[in-house]
């Protein structure tokens, strides 16, 4: 094995082109397969095709295929025979352009002002401009209950609440559980099985979006047999979807990134259910934590209601 012929094969011979005007890493797989063969000089290189094939992992036709396409170019040229095998002469005069490198490189530094470009988008999507802030005065927000500072009038949000006094219907009143809502999601986000979550109508896609992830019935069957019917599929995997659609990161395998995360829900979600105060309700909803402390409070008995 010469280390001239192998270098001018790995590195300097002229990378031939395919139809499509893409490298014909093929013929470039053979050409160094055969160069470890050849002298110095670029000579005496025959090799059986089954030692070619054994090298390159490519079948019979294949390797012959690709010889008939160096030697067309001129980058090898028969010199006899030895025995039943050919003997090749490689063209170490045949040097490949630099703007090959060039190339290369352009390519590359376009590749990264794309995705540079990508990302800049994607967080001018998430930022709030102050055109789109509207501006309330304080009058309009803050409750005839408030009394205001001597120092400033300041404008505080008005929260719809109900008074211990005068409500003792709390207990029916809207609060926050971890039951699926009865009706189901009228967005599109709750269209799953083979179709993909929309994306955003500004802006460029996100990844997520580009590689048109959806949620199949397989992968339906399996959150239904392993956390049950209770757990809140449509709500996890909108979240899971924000997620990425509002970080731009790419995964490898939506699918497994999508169960890992509905694995990480449903885990905290059981957590949440056997940690703290948790209240059933006649109605069926599980109430926990502060909700839950609030409905006991109104529940303990008193003069008024026994």
């Amino acid at each position: 094995m010469s280390t001239e012929a192998v270098t001018w094969a790995m590195d300097d011979a002229p990378m031939l082109r395919t139809a499509a005007g893409k490298p014909d890493a093929t013929a470039r797989h053979v050409l160094q397969a055969l160069a470890e063969h050849a002298d110095k000089t670029g000579k005496n290189a025959h090799p059986s095709i089954t030692r070619l094939q054994y090298r390159t992992g490519y079948d019979r036709r294949t390797v012959q295929r690709a010889l008939r396409r160096l030697e067309d170019a001129r980058l090898i040229s028969k010199d006899g025979a030895v025995q039943d095998r050919t003997r090749w002469k490689l063209s170490l005069n045949l040097i490949r352009p630099a703007s090959d490198w060039d190339e290369i490189e352009r390519a590359e530094d376009a590749s990264r002002a794309a995705a540079a470009e990508r990302q800049r988008r994607s967080r001018a999507k998430r930022v709030t401009h102050s055109d789109d802030v509207t501006v309330t005065d304080q009058n309009g927000v803050t409750d005839r209950d408030v009394t205001h500072s001597d120092s400033a009038r300041h404008a505080f949000e008005v929260r719809d609440v109900t008074h211990f006094n005068s409500a003792r219907h709390a207990l029916s009143a809207a609060v926050t559980t971890n039951q699926p809502p009865v009706e189901p999601p009228t967005t599109e986000l709750a269209e799953v099985g083979d179709h993909s979550y929309p994306p955003h109508e500004s802006g460029p896609n996100a990844p997520i979006d580009d590689d048109g992830f959806a949620v199949t019935d397989t992968m339906r069957r399996w959150a239904l047999a392993t956390f049950g019917p209770n757990f809140d599929i449509e709500h996890s995997t909108a979240q899971f979807v924000d997620h990425y659609r509002s970080t731009g990161v790419r995964r490898h395998s939506w699918p497994a990134a999508w169960q890992k995360w509905i694995r990480e829900d449903a885990r905290k979600a059981a957590s949440r259910r056997s940690h703290g105060n948790v209240i059933q309700l006649p109605t069926g909803q599980t109430l926990t934590g502060t909700d839950a402390r609030v409905a006991g409070w109104l529940n303990l008995p008193t003069e008024e209601n026994p």
